[in-house]
């Protein structure tokens, strides 16, 4: 039988129009002209500004022969040239790249290969960095530098060995009233962002326009952001793409608040001047805020709020944030969703209990985000979900609009990370009565100890309960009984002490025997430029101690 409503309704430009976030800033400018949009240093620029400037950058990227498909790379620090590429570049229908700038000079110059970049943008102060990628680079881009006259920075004096353009010459050779390219297709790439590599090359992240929308919209409405937001940037815009909030604070007419540097008095400066409203960032930024001794003559008279992903903070920090006035939100999220697509949703009734138990309740991952279709946790052998009981472990899987569009170059990772129609995150959780899921590990971090799976994230989170201790990471270590046993890795709050007795003792009050870790070590715990313990270190250090006893 003909479905009526499929016969002579078809698609026409008057009814359907591919969705794109860049369209969220030519309707601020058109509505909102003299709104201030963007706040950096000594620079203030309205909506009508930030949009001819983003269009003129469309422009003279397309003079230089930039068109739909092509890749322009950002080596860019929080300023509003990295707020003008998110929107210039795709304008004309490239892809943005943006580089983690706090990563080594051999990935940068693998990312730029990979994605065949054909322009790269710089920020003059990582002159060094960008010489010594280039030096490895088999393909050199043409090359523009971002000079920031706008606030005071450490600059270096260092110069590229290549012909550079300045930026703001550059930007004067585009068109005031160039027309910007609507995507061919929701579809098309927007973005491509490179995972943390932590083993063998980075995969380079593909997203979409529609994703790139949809989740744009989707963290003003989740984060319950209201018109005229200000969002302050210590949240690196390399990363997710500033987990889409270039693009969501036109939707809400918000005011981009930029920091060159996350400093903690600079964090409270902007707070105080500028009446910052939100703000997003790793638990590290938590204790940069925290670290400040005078905080209380900048406290604001509203409750700001405060987004983090990663590891759960310690309840004492989430003590500390509220009050100093911040209200955090634990996220979570990957690359490949465009960064947070789960929420811990806060039920108005949690608010009567206790500190304690509210920070047990913060420390799960929590809900699927408005955007995202579904969230689940399945047992990757028979892709069945998991009981809801808090204690059987599965892998978090996510299905719909806002998981990327797959790896570039990279058939053999799309067709294991698309298995059986969901895309398979690598991280194990539970999943809670109410629905809620709690990460307990990477499946590739999950200690077997005697056939039993220990948690690392468990053990981590029992540690920096300590009063002592700011941060713990806890990694295998092999024993010649149980096959692993756990092995913890601890860092100390300044001007205090632990013994290993003493964080065995703390350990065994509250985990069962077989979790408790066979070593403890006190050192400090490297992580990777976004935050990340890099486990892979710790695990040949542990591996390193048992060889040399087993000697």
């Amino acid at each position: 039988m003909t479905n009526p409503y499929n016969t002579n309704l078809d698609k026409n430009s008057a009814n359907y129009q591919p969705l794109t976030p860049i369209s969220f800033l030519e309707r601020a400018a058109d509505v909102f002209p003299n709104h201030t949009a963007i706040i950096h240093g000594s620079l203030k620029q309205t909506y009508s500004d930030f949009y001819l400037r983003s269009k003129k950058l469309a422009s003279a990227l397309i003079k230089k022969n930039i068109s739909r498909g092509n890749t322009v790379s950002t080596l860019l620090l929080n300023t509003p040239a990295m707020l003008e590429a998110h929107y210039g570049i795709p304008m004309c229908g490239s892809v943005i790249h943006a580089i983690n700038t706090r990563i080594e000079a051999s990935a940068i110059a693998f990312q730029l290969d990979h994605a065949d970049s054909k322009i790269l943008i710089f920020d003059k102060e990582l002159s060094s960095l960008v010489n010594e990628a280039l030096s490895l680079v088999k393909s050199l881009p043409i090359l523009i530098q971002y000079n920031d006259t706008h606030c005071d920075y450490s600059d270096s004096n260092a110069s590229v060995n290549h012909e550079v353009i300045d930026y703001e010459n550059f930007l004067e050779t585009g068109e005031d009233d160039f027309q910007w390219l609507m995507p061919e297709d929701e579809w098309d790439a927007i973005s491509v962002g490179y995972t943390s590599g932590t083993t063998g090359n980075p995969k380079g992240v593909v997203s979409h326009h529609r994703g790139a929308y949809l989740l744009a919209q989707g963290n003003a409405l989740v984060a319950s952001m209201e018109k005229y937001s200000v969002y302050l940037w210590t949240l690196p815009m390399f990363h997710c793409n500033g987990w889409c909030f270039p693009w969501t604070m036109s939707t809400i007419i918000g005011t981009h608040i930029c920091l060159r540097q996350v400093r903690a008095e600079s964090i409270w400066n902007a707070i105080k001047e500028n009446d910052v409203t939100h703000l997003c960032g790793a638990p590290i930024v938590m204790s940069v805020i925290l670290s400040l001794e005078n905080k209380d003559q900048y406290k604001s008279d509203k409750e700001i709020n405060f987004f983090t992903a990663a590891a759960p903070p310690p309840e004492s920090v989430l003590i500390d944030m509220k009050h100093a006035g911040f209200n955090v939100t634990h996220l979570y999220g990957l690359t490949e969703t465009y960064g947070p697509a789960v929420i811990n949703e806060w039920h108005s009734d949690w608010n009567a209990l206790d500190s304690s138990s509210q920070a047990t309740l913060k420390a799960r991952q929590g809900v699927r985000y408005l955007p995202l279709e579904g969230l689940d946790v399945l047992d990757p052998k028979n892709m069945k979900a998991v009981p809801r009981d808090g204690k059987t472990i599965g892998e978090v899987m996510f299905k719909g609009n806002i998981v990327m569009k797959g790896y570039l170059k990279n058939k053999k990772a799309n067709d294991e990370a698309f298995l059986g129609g969901w895309f398979h995150s690598g991280d194990l959780a539970v999943l809670h009565e109410d629905g809620y899921i709690q990460l307990k590990d990477r499946s590739k971090d999950i200690i077997i100890s005697g056939g039993e799976n220990i948690s690392s994230i468990e053990i981590e989170e029992v540690l920096s309960q300590h009063p002592n201790i700011i941060s713990a990471a806890v990694v295998a270590m092999s024993d010649e009984k149980w096959g692993e046993r756990p092995c913890a890795f601890i860092e100390m709050k300044t001007n205090t002490n632990i013994t290993e007795d003493e964080a065995s003792n703390w350990c065994k009050a509250k985990l069962a025997g077989f979790k408790v870790p066979k070593k403890f070590i006190f050192e400090a715990i490297p992580k990777t430029s976004t935050g990340k313990v890099q486990k892979y270190i710790l695990r040949k250090r542990a591996e390193s101690i048992f060889l040399s006893k087993s000697v």
